[in-house]
């Protein structure tokens, strides 16, 4: 009777055991699953950041589209974002050709020394969840006309699976989207764009304002 039972011990483990093996697979799968590189280089040139300045006799604002970058987003595990987004110094724009002038040349921007702006992402903060968004304090390195400073913004990530095709309008393209949004000041003193010059016309402080989709596509 002893020898039955242990066969029937024996019999149903090694049943259980590649069940077991397989649902460990899976859940090492997801646990340590990569995270999604999203390309912020649109096709579509919708992409913008919108800076505005408001001095005390003149208030100028404007967009720029030149942006691209990569940002490592897994929806599982947000905390670890790491990305790098990218601006064409160029592309900036006010709607007035004379001030545009003056803001790409060599005593404002000076954009064909410094021909990109870059934000690098190192860290997350205070990570949490608001309806669809996921929002958290982004600490980076923000480098303009060849200086680094380091802040901190808030930021919300949106994750939009299978959405890729619906934002080109080509059901055919599959893939997910995220979207970054952020707002934050900068002040320019501390990037030498003519510190503490012309302060009645150009403010001291720039408001910067980024609405970002990032690209996925799968095969």
């Amino acid at each position: 009777m002893v020898g039955v039972m242990s066969s029937y011990i024996s019999l149903a483990s090694a049943v259980r055991l590649p069940a077991a093996l397989a649902a460990f697979a899976c859940f090492a799968a997801v646990s340590y699953a990569a995270p999604t590189a999203f390309d912020f280089k649109d096709p579509k040139g919708v992409n913008a950041i919108q800076f505005k300045l408001d001095a005390p006799l003149e208030a100028i604002s404007g967009t720029a589209n030149g942006v691209s970058g990569t940002v490592s987003f897994d929806p599982a595990a947000p905390a670890a974002t790491t990305g790098r987004i990218v601006l064409e110094t160029k592309s900036l724009t006010t709607g007035n050709p004379v001030m545009q002038e003056h803001l790409h040349g060599a005593k404002w921007l000076d954009v064909a020394q410094f021909p990109t702006i870059v934000f690098e992402a190192t860290q997350l903060a205070n990570v949490r969840t608001q309806g669809a968004q996921i929002l958290a304090d982004l600490t980076g390195k923000l480098t303009v006309k060849g200086i680094t400073k380091e802040l901190t913004v808030p930021v919300s990530f949106t994750y939009l699976a299978d959405k890729l095709g619906a934002r080109v309008n080509d059901p055919k393209i599959k893939g997910d989207l995220l979207v970054v949004r952020t707002r934050f000041e900068i002040n320019r003193s501390e990037f030498n764009i003519m510190a503490g010059q012309a302060t009645d016309k150009v403010a001291e402080t720039i408001e910067l304002s980024l609405a970002l989709a990032g690209a996925a596509p799968r095969n």
